[in-house]
């Protein structure tokens, strides 16, 4: 896996953009990707993109699962990993949505679930209205004391690979 330097935001959501250019273009998606690091050791821990794994997976959801796997435990437990590093960051190229539509767990829920082990969340854009209007997952998240930091830069091109397989109106 890429080695970036500690705090390269960037980079990281570069990686992250390239995990969701593997996603498959659907008109009813976003192609996300994410990226969970150990900010203590900068290790990368897991990556993931939308429908990666079976059952209408989202990016951050694939991280989560994928470390649960790692660590043995149910992804609704991992906080109780005894090895599970506990100075976490996500990226993530849109910002964690507050509702699902498939009834899934929305992905703001799964973040809170982690709260004071995740400490940042850093975001490429916030999520565009096109399937959930007023997204809350940002609120959410700084009310439960998790920093949401909007990385700058990338905006154009995370849309253009999100957007994929859409209806251009």
């Amino acid at each position: 896996m890429a080695t970036i330097a500690p705090d390269d935001h960037k980079a990281y959501m570069r990686l992250a953009l390239e995990q969701a250019r593997k996603s498959p273009p659907k008109p009813t998606n976003y192609r996300v990707g994410a990226v969970v690091i150990d900010t203590a050791t900068n290790k990368i821990l897991a990556t993931g993109f939308t429908l990666e794994l079976p059952g209408n997976t989202h990016a951050e959801q694939t991280c989560f699962l994928k470390l649960a796997e790692e660590y043995q435990v149910d992804e609704e437990n991992l906080r109780d990993a005894p090895s599970l590093p506990r100075q976490l960051a996500l990226y993530t190229t849109v910002e964690p949505c507050s509702k699902r539509l498939s009834g899934n767990l929305p992905c703001v829920e799964r973040v809170l679930r982690l709260a004071g082990l995740i400490r940042t969340v850093y975001v490429g854009v916030m999520e565009p209205e096109t399937f959930v209007a007023k997204n809350t997952g940002k609120k959410s998240l700084e009310d439960a004391g998790i920093t949401v930091v909007h990385v700058a830069g990338l905006e154009e091109e995370i849309l253009e690979v999100a957007t994929a397989g859409h209806v251009k109106g």
